[in-house]
C-alpha cells in the first residue's frame, strides 16, 4: 500500500486498497510543507487524495470557499483541517493569511490544487508557491492517477523565489501525466 516500511495499512489504506488504489509516498513526513497536488478535474480528487495522506498516518490541511463554513458544515470541515477563504477581492491577503498560519501552526500539510478550477486551464495558480517560498517550507508533488489507480506523492523541492521559473519545473513535472487525469481533456500543463 504505502512505501514507507514504518506505516502499516490503517483503516483509510483498506478503504483506499478494497477500491483497488494504490498509495506511494516517497517524500519525506514534514511537519510543514505545502503539497501541490493534479491533475485536478473532478471532485473526486478531494477524497482520494485526503484518505491517501490519512493512509499513510498524515493529516492534510485545506483551503476552502468561505461559503461553505456555515452551521454544522463549518464544524465537520475544520475537523477534516479546513481552512476557510474567501478569494473575491483578496488579492495578496490569501497568500499572506497562509503564510501567517505557517509561522503559528505547530502542524499545516496544505495540500493546494494549482489549476484552482476542475475545468480545463492553462493558468496556474502561483500563490502556493509564493506561500511555501516565504514560509521556508518544501513543496510535495502530488499527483492522483485515475488510469493506473496510484496516488502517489514522491518528490520534494524547495522553491527558489523565482516563481516562473518554478513554476515551469512544477508543470514539466506534470507534462506526460495527463492520461492520469479523471477527464483528462482537462487536464492542461501548457
Amino acid at each position: 500500500m504505502a512505501s514507507d516500511p514504518q506505516v502499516k495499512m490503517n483503516f483509510w489504506g483498506r478503504i483506499l486498497n478494497r477500491a483497488g488504489w494504490s498509495v506511494s509516498v516517497k517524500a519525506p513526513r514534514r511537519d510543514k510543507c505545502v503539497i501541490c497536488v493534479a491533475p485536478h478535474t473532478s471532485n473526486w480528487d478531494f477524497v482520494l487524495g485526503y484518505l491517501a495522506w490519512l493512509s499513510v498516518g498524515r493529516k492534510a490541511n485545506f483551503v476552502m470557499k468561505k461559503a461553505w463554513f456555515v452551521f454544522p458544515l463549518n464544524f465537520f470541515f475544520r475537523s477534516l483541517g479546513g481552512i476557510p477563504v474567501s478569494r473575491q477581492g483578496s488579492g495578496g491577503k490569501l497568500t499572506a493569511s497562509l503564510e501567517e498560519k505557517f509561522r503559528t501552526e505547530p502542524y499545516l500539510n496544505l495540500a493546494i490544487t494549482p489549476e484552482g478550477t476542475r475545468r480545463g486551464t492553462a493558468r496556474w495558480h502561483t500563490g502556493f508557491l509564493r506561500i511555501a517560498y516565504d514560509a521556508h517550507v518544501p513543496v510535495q508533488i502530488g499527483i492522483i492517477d485515475y488510469a493506473n489507480k496510484r496516488i502517489s506523492v514522491d518528490e520534494e523541492f524547495q522553491p527558489t523565489g523565482n516563481i516562473e521559473a518554478d513554476m515551469a519545473a512544477v508543470k514539466k513535472y506534470y507534462t506526460g501525466h495527463k492520461e492520469a487525469a479523471k477527464y483528462p481533456d482537462k487536464f492542461i500543463t501548457d
